[in-house]
């Protein structure tokens, strides 16, 4: 069952792909400063998490607006999501949890996918300042969006 409300988030340092190479990203970048909205999702290049990551990145000015830091979390290559990342246009990052170290520490790992072992589950958390976990929503049902709505309202 995938982290619930009120609990600590765990840490991270995960891997983006820029022009200027592999950086790293961790939860503790934004501690104290802002609020934190990780969105899980299985693979690139697929219709649902294709949808889903434009949907955010084109509506980023409200997550932004609402004092968030928006990444995009999978267990695709650093190098696979700069690619899809940069096709698609999206403007905000993308952290690569290749070793499915985050994906299994938030408990969001599925086991199977139409065949695919051991990818995320297409979940969302929103990170207070404080590390604290504000909004958790987890499917198993890799073609449902999130509510993208309840998502901003956590945030508010």
């Amino acid at each position: 069952m995938a982290l619930a409300k009120g609990t600590k988030a765990p840490a991270f340092s995960l891997k983006t792909k820029t022009a200027d190479g592999l950086k790293d990203i961790a939860l503790s970048d934004t501690l104290g400063k802002k609020q934190t909205v990780l969105l899980f999702f299985p693979l690139v290049y697929t219709g649902t998490c294709t949808t889903e990551m434009c949907t955010v990145s084109q509506g980023l000015g409200a997550y932004t607006g609402l004092d968030a830091a928006v990444y995009g979390v999978s267990v695709d290559s650093p190098f696979a999501q700069e690619a899809w990342a940069k096709e698609n246009k999206l403007t905000f990052p993308l952290l690569s949890d290749f070793n499915k170290e985050v994906t299994k520490a938030y408990d969001v790992l599925c086991p199977d996918l139409i065949g695919f072992k051991g990818v995320s589950k297409r979940s969302v958390f929103v990170i207070g300042k404080d590390g604290t976990i504000k909004y958790s929503w987890v499917t198993e049902d890799a073609k449902v969006l999130p509510d993208f709505a309840a998502i901003q309202a956590a945030l508010k």
